[in-house]
């Protein structure tokens, strides 16, 4: 029986799946214009997607902006991510600076999670999480395949990887290219759940006929699900309200 993961008041792992989020402002002002337009919404975890901001190689200009954020948004639970551009982000950075980046922001207190690439290099990745763990900040550590869909092998090997190098919550989303590749990913889910997994997972089937994973995760197993205010950070996002409204007729049908 896989475990759960409490951020401030939301336990992850157990019951709906939780909603997250994203901001994508590329300025300190738009983020601070996005994080008012959240209040209103019914979602229980916002992601900064720091790769987005057009500061994000000066460190201090980060934390200027996550003050920003943590005035408007004070007692949500705050994910922090940088995606690379090889996983389908807005840039590339060397890994010793994502690792300075990772390191400095989980120190501020102003995060309650990090996401850290699986194949970051292990070293930089177990680094990573023993720097959050000392600052009691939980580590996402995720992996996205914007191309195809491994086997189901190959992604049961991936979320147990992470779940070994000590990640809180392994993720993975993937690129389907057939029904069938959904399929793939939610028995994947389902045997890891089942069989291996000791904390929550995350894992979605992206675009539009990927969207069936996004809205079952309590079916098969994956905690937590990504929606969007007004601009998606990934194909297949669903709004916030219609994915609350799903997320509430399937708990209660089960």
């Amino acid at each position: 029986m896989s475990g759960t993961v409490t951020v401030k008041q939301v336990v992850i792992g157990e019951g709906e799946p939780k909603i997250c989020v994203p901001m994508v402002g590329v300025t300190a002002a738009q983020l601070k214009e996005e994080a008012e337009a959240l209040k209103p919404l019914d979602l229980d975890v916002v992601e900064w997607r720091v790769d987005f901001f057009e500061q994000v190689e000066d460190i201090e200009a980060v934390k200027t902006a996550l003050v920003g954020i943590r005035s408007v948004l004070p007692d949500l639970p705050l994910l922090f991510t940088f995606r690379s551009a090889k996983e389908g982000g807005e840039k590339e950075i060397g890994t010793e600076y994502y690792a300075a980046l990772n390191q400095a922001i989980a120190e501020t207190g102003l995060v309650d999670m990090i996401d850290v690439e699986l194949f970051t290099g292990d070293e930089t990745v177990k680094t990573l999480i023993d720097g959050a763990h000392k600052q009691g900040v939980f580590v996402i550590i995720s992996n996205h395949d914007f191309h195809k869909t491994p086997d189901k092998e190959e992604i049961i090997s991936r979320l147990r990887k992470a779940q070994e190098l000590g990640g809180d919550i392994p993720k993975i989303a993937v690129m389907p290219n057939s029904p069938a590749d959904v399929l793939t990913l939610l028995e994947a889910t389902h045997i890891m759940k089942e069989k291996y997994a000791d904390r929550p997972i995350i894992t979605m089937s992206m675009s539009g006929i990927g969207v069936v994973s996004r809205l079952s995760g309590e079916v098969f197993g994956s905690a937590l699900t990504f929606g969007a205010a007004k601009k998606a950070s990934a194909p297949g996002q669903v709004a916030v309200s219609e994915l609350r409204n799903v997320l509430s007729l399937l708990h209660r049908s089960l």
